[in-house]
């Protein structure tokens, strides 16, 4: 390790809200395996699979900019302790329901809404304090390790759950529980982080002036969205799995996995070196590889290449990542960070869930293979169109490791 990723690390507050991080992740990961089977087994009808997402979806789209807002006018250590305690109140209730012999689906979406209403509080007031936590040259490799807990967390925490579930739903919400309480004390070990230099009339809005009043910000939020949307093929994996691999199930969980290894294994290499020179050429650079992949998976026949392809998009894209959430950090000052953090979060939900619903109408249009072909081109050119479009997004630096 470095000596500046060890200088990370070595701060005691980042050190604990990276524990909680981890804890409440991996908590939240392992329990929506266990909703999604048990929710199946209930109803036996998919379309319920899809509700589980709605009922997260539309309170966190609708109070995530809320959410930013308090984050600017409120103690974000408090907020962040406020919403761990509530999701582990709501996995309890999910505890008490799977205890049932045949809970009520009712009953569990609207669990999830209060998940989703919560995750909308969380977040903000998460992605502003890590600024708070580390000095201002170690921000890339803080943003790195703290990507790094995500990714681990999406890896083990499916598996964990899986495994988990073979002992009863009961034993997976329960698991979840404990982690989240546990995630609690760390966060509660945290100083207080209050609001300072907040304007007298602070407004919701601010974060989305903010962002139109930055070149870069609006420049690296939006390519972001537009790539995401236009590139992504992990809706589509289910028909590569079944019908073009021909791998069947465990087939689609090693390619739902290869991005999110690929990803980890990036955002390992950038806590210990980040790329600080030319950081957004390399940001271009990095959704371009985005798109090039997902046009070889989109080709692709071979199960190893389409692995392969995986993940080195997920890797140009965890690439892409730290370097815009650095940027934005670095260039939001502290009573703006959780509006402006919250703006992130909505193109972020927006790209994600809006892109796989692209992927099904492009796959229903064009065929699967032209979807993700297309839609790999349109990356690129929407590379190509921001790096012209937004020349500061273009040049910008990272602040080097070593003052």
């Amino acid at each position: 390790m470095t000596g500046s990723a060890r200088d990370v690390l070595a701060q005691k507050g980042f050190r604990l809200f990276l524990t909680a991080r981890l804890l409440s992740s991996l908590a939240q990961q392992i329990a929506t395996v266990a909703v999604g089977w048990l929710v199946y087994d209930v109803s036996g009808d998919p379309l319920q699979l899809g509700l589980v997402g709605l009922a997260q979806f539309v309170p966190a789209l609708l109070l995530t900019l809320p959410g930013g807002h308090l984050a600017d006018r409120a103690d974000r250590r408090l907020i962040l302790l406020c919403a761990t305690l509530l999701t582990m109140l709501a996995m309890g209730g999910l505890l008490l329901l799977s205890l049932e012999g045949k809970p009520s689906l009712p009953a569990i979406f609207a669990v999830m809404a209060v998940l989703g209403a919560v995750r909308a509080f969380w977040a903000p007031a998460g992605q502003s304090m890590t600024a708070m936590l580390v000095e201002r040259h170690l921000l890339s490799r803080a943003v790195a390790l703290n990507s790094t807990i995500w990714q681990v967390t999406v890896i083990a925490g499916p598996a964990m759950g899986g495994l988990l579930y073979a002992f009863g739903p009961a034993v997976v919400f329960g698991s979840a529980t404990l982690l989240l309480g546990s995630a609690a004390i760390a966060v509660f070990l945290l100083a207080p982080m209050p609001p300072h230099g907040l304007g007298e009339r602070p407004h919701i809005l601010d974060g989305i002036r903010f962002v139109r009043s930055r070149p870069e910000i609006l420049g690296s939020i939006s390519l972001d969205l537009f790539a995401v949307l236009l590139g992504g093929a992990t809706a589509l994996l289910p028909i590569y799995a079944r019908d073009i691999l021909m791998t069947g199930p465990l087939g689609l969980g090693l390619l739902r996995s290869a991005p999110a290894m690929g990803a980890a294994l990036s955002a390992a290499l950038l806590a210990h070196r980040p790329p600080e020179r030319h950081a957004g050429h390399k940001l271009f650079i990095a959704v371009a590889v985005f798109g090039l992949g997902t046009i070889v998976f989109g080709l692709s026949t071979s199960f190893p290449l389409s692995m392969a392809a995986l993940a080195i998009l997920g890797a140009a894209d965890m690439v892409s990542v730290v370097l815009r959430q650095t940027l934005v950090q670095i260039n939001t000052p502290d009573d703006m960070r959780g509006r402006v953090s919250a703006v992130n979060l909505v193109f972020i939900t927006a790209s994600n869930e809006l892109g796989e619903f692209e992927s099904g109408v492009a796959a229903a249009l064009l065929g699967t293979v032209p979807a993700v072909v297309v839609g790999g081109v349109g990356c690129l050119l929407v590379a190509g169109v921001w790096a012209w479009r937004f020349p500061a997004l273009r040049n910008f630096e990272l602040p080097r490791s070593h003052p």
